[in-house]
């Protein structure tokens, strides 16, 4: 019997045609409950097969899906989304887990209330499948020849859903949980996120131990400084106390830094600053549904494909405080053999900051490189002859 395209198993959140109330869940919730007449208790069709052996194929037949992490939202996204079916139904759902309107803090703004991470996390996560619906309409094949999925930081969560692992309602609740705690963790400590562009003799590690020096004599005290993302060779981002990486900018010379810019982001995320959101966001993990992917997802902490749900459910807590291994992970996907082919790569979710994250880390993988625009007037586009 043939193995079901993985999109079915992660719809399954759209199986009955009114999502539940979700009353306001607090930690230790078990969310399962709450969402069971939204997800039914019968089996996906086709789950039986999550073990079948899997039947080598052409890499020109077979795509892979990124999903974009915080920083890639703006005001305007998924304008373009809401003519395809199930898109509204997403962001009505979102609401009521959510408890406010998504789908127009999206369209409308303020740009700094979507800013926030409190609201731009659920906002790219929940854009993210959205844009998955456009995909499936406009090039079902894309989907469900998919090979394998991997996300950015809170992208991981979209993967995730997208490889039937978790349940999009259940999910959300998962990321709406961490990005309270992560918004809290951000507030209590003055911190931020440097993205640093070296070359070949930059010496991160000894820039980051300088910084913490520097703060130490500040009076700061468990002062920190560190790579939070690795994103291509020689792209960094680095995460502290502002102090260190005020350090930094003014020293960026002395350590081979070729561009230095602060980014847009209130907290120092994937470094120790961000441990305080780590008990409420295990909690909600432990609440939720965890099955195996039905196709292989990529592991931020570690680069690795998710082999059992345990994991996924432990790596994507630890992923709070780790750096993002996005650099690994691109190596993990498209490495090959000499005269292998690569498969089509699609960028789901708003901007195309992973498609040049690629071009850096392989040039003849980003060469199969295409993203689904998330503000695409489709009106428009169906008068145009």
């Amino acid at each position: 019997m043939a193995m079901r395209a993985p999109w079915v198993a992660a719809r399954r959140w759209l199986s009955r045609s009114k999502m539940p109330e979700l009353p306001n869940a607090g930690r230790g919730v078990n969310v399962s409950e709450l969402l069971q007449s939204a997800m039914g208790e019968e089996e996906v069709e086709g789950a039986e097969e999550r073990d079948v052996p899997r039947v080598r194929r052409d890499p020109n037949d077979v795509s892979v899906l990124l999903f974009p992490g915080q920083g890639s939202q703006f005001v305007g996204m998924s304008r373009g989304l809401l003519h395809y079916p199930n898109v509204r139904e997403l962001f009505r759902a979102a609401e009521e887990v959510l408890g406010y309107d998504l789908l127009r803090l999206c369209l409308e703004g303020p740009k700094a209330e979507l800013d926030r991470t409190v609201h731009s996390q659920p906002a790219v996560f929940v854009s993210s499948l959205a844009a998955l619906e456009k995909l499936h309409q406009q090039q079902p094949t894309v989907v469900e020849n998919c090979v394998a999925a991997a996300g950015f930081s809170i992208g991981e969560y979209a993967a995730l859903v997208f490889a039937g692992a978790i349940d999009y309602a259940e999910a959300l609740y998962a990321v709406k949980v961490r990005a309270e705690a992560m918004q809290e963790a951000s507030e209590a400590v003055p911190s931020g996120m440097l993205s640093v562009i070296g070359q070949a003799n930059s010496n991160y590690v000894t820039a980051c131990l300088e910084a913490r020096e520097y703060c130490n004599s500040l009076g700061i005290k468990n002062s920190v400084c560190a790579i939070s993302n690795y994103l291509f060779p020689d792209g960094r981002v680095i995460a502290g106390h502002l102090q260190a990486l005020e350090f930094l900018q003014k020293n960026s010379k002395k350590y081979s830094f070729v561009r230095v810019k602060m980014l847009p982001v209130s907290g120092a995320f994937h470094t120790e600053l961000m441990e305080s959101a780590l008990e409420p966001l295990s909690e909600a993990l432990k609440s939720i549904n965890i099955r195996q992917p039905l196709i292989p997802v990529y592991s931020n902490v570690d680069s690795q494909k998710y082999r059992q749900p345990k994991w996924i459910q432990r790596l994507l807590a630890k992923q709070l405080i780790s750096p993002v291994k996005w650099e690994q992970t691109m190596h993990a996907i498209y490495e090959r053999k000499k005269g292998i082919s690569f498969p089509y790569t699609y960028e789901v979710g708003p901007g195309k900051q992973l498609g040049t994250i690629l071009k850096s880390c392989n040039l003849k993988a980003w060469a199969f490189y295409k993203n689904v625009d998330v503000t695409e007037d489709v009106s428009k586009q169906e008068k145009d002859p």
